[in-house]
């Protein structure tokens, strides 16, 4: 049975003024604990990120995977919406992964993912980790390790990326929605930093930039030690959403899948 996963980290995009900090750290981050658990790991970083990479390493991510593996892709960066124009999303939006080629090539929108996603073999497992994109009710976490200064969403909106005659004339969204890719039966699983309404946030612990979902996520991992995705869930919980990062992190799987082992 294979292990192998996919990090991507985008800090950079240029032409919109929206860089971000911390999302190449939780991108290493990601890579560097899951090679620890045994997985043969690709990164794409800043410039390797384009459009056309990130398709062709999740194509290859999913297509290679067999019955009994498990496969794991993290994706730290800016998410954003377009119109939707096959009728198939009832808010009307299309929600997608800004590349760092977002200002040319466009983002990978959900519909790519779930084509992309549904071509794995039955039986092989699929983790997704999305640190991008938007709290409800606001609660007091425990954000005290977070540095001083302003956090930053990470969403892009259509404005930032598309020309004004192209812009979208939907409602203005606020979410990056991935379940839709996910097989609803068997060992897949999703764990967001936020719920749909809400942001993700950039943002730095002890000088070093990071998500605060990436941060948390493997700050409990590694100190608490739980035993299945649900008891890791709740452990982020502890810590988001606090006063200063209102997000609330989001777990999506069946029961099954919520007490699997933690990247078995």
């Amino acid at each position: 049975m294979a292990k192998r996963a996919l990090c991507i980290g985008i800090n950079d995009y240029p032409g919109t003024d929206s860089d971000l900090s911390g999302c190449v750290n939780d991108a290493r981050d990601w890579s560097a604990m899951l090679q620890g658990r045994g997985f043969v790991v690709q990164t794409l970083f800043d410039a390797q990120a384009t459009r056309a990479a990130m398709h062709d390493a999740i194509e290859s991510l999913v297509g290679g995977a067999k019955n009994g593996d498990t496969i794991v892709f993290t994706y730290s960066g800016h998410g954003t919406w377009v119109e939707d124009e096959d009728g198939d999303e009832p808010d009307g939006r299309d929600e997608g992964l800004c590349p760092y080629d977002i200002g040319t090539a466009g983002p990978l929108l959900d519909d790519d993912l779930r084509a992309l996603f549904d071509r794995r073999a039955t039986g092989a497992r699929l983790i997704l980790i999305a640190d991008s994109c938007h709290s409800g009710s606001v609660h007091r976490g425990d954000d005290s390790a977070l540095d001083a200064g302003g956090p930053r969403p990470r969403f892009m909106p259509p404005e930032v990326w598309m020309k004004a005659a192209d812009l979208p004339h939907a409602p203005r969204a606020s979410s990056l929605t991935l379940i839709g890719g996910m097989r609803r039966a068997g060992g897949d699983l999703l764990l967001a930093g936020c719920r749909d309404e809400e942001f993700s946030w950039d943002t730095s612990f002890g000088g070093r930039p990071n998500g605060a979902f990436s941060y948390y996520a493997l700050k409990t991992l590694r100190e608490q030690q739980p035993r299945n995705y649900e008891q890791w869930h709740a452990a982020i919980r502890r810590y988001l959403p606090s006063t200063r990062l209102p997000q609330e992190p989001q777990i999506a799987g069946t029961r099954t899948a919520r007490k699997m082992p933690i990247f078995d």
